[in-house]
C-alpha cells in the first residue's frame, strides 16, 4: 500500500476551465499580489518621508537654537574654547538621529 486513497468518484471538477475564467483568476491573482504591497509600500515612503522632512527640520533648529544659546550664554568671550560650543550642538544632533533611527520598527505592507 502506498498510503493514498484511490476512489474512482472524484470530488473535483476537472472540466477544462475556459480562457476568460483563467484571464480572471490571473488578473485576481496580481492584483492581490502586487498592488496590495505596492500601495502599502507607497504608504510608507509617503509617511516616512515626511518624518524624515520634518526630523530633519526640527534637528537642524534645535541644534542652531543650543548653539546660539551656548555662544550667548556660555563661554561667550573664551575665543580658546569656542569649539566646545560646535561639539555639543554635534552631539545633540547625534542624540536625535540614534533616538530616531531605535524607534523605527519592522512591519506588514498590507497595513
Amino acid at each position: 500500500m502506498t498510503g493514498f486513497k484511490i476512489n474512482g468518484a472524484s470530488e473535483h471538477n476537472d472540466s477544462p476551465k475556459s480562457s476568460a475564467e483563467i484571464l480572471e483568476l490571473f488578473i485576481g491573482y496580481i492584483k492581490r499580489e502586487t498592488l496590495k504591497p505596492i500601495r502599502g509600500a507607497g504608504r510608507w515612503i509617503v509617511f516616512g518621508f515626511a518624518a524624515a522632512l520634518f526630523v530633519s527640520i526640527g534637528m537642524v533648529l534645535g541644534a542652531i537654537g543650543i548653539l546660539r544659546f551656548l555662544q550667548a550664554m556660555i563661554l561667550e568671550g573664551s575665543a580658546a574654547w569656542s569649539w566646545i560650543n560646535y561639539l555639543i550642538a554635534m552631539a545633540f544632533c547625534v542624540t536625535v538621529f540614534f533616538f530616531t533611527v531605535s524607534k523605527i520598527r519592522k512591519g506588514s505592507l498590507e497595513k
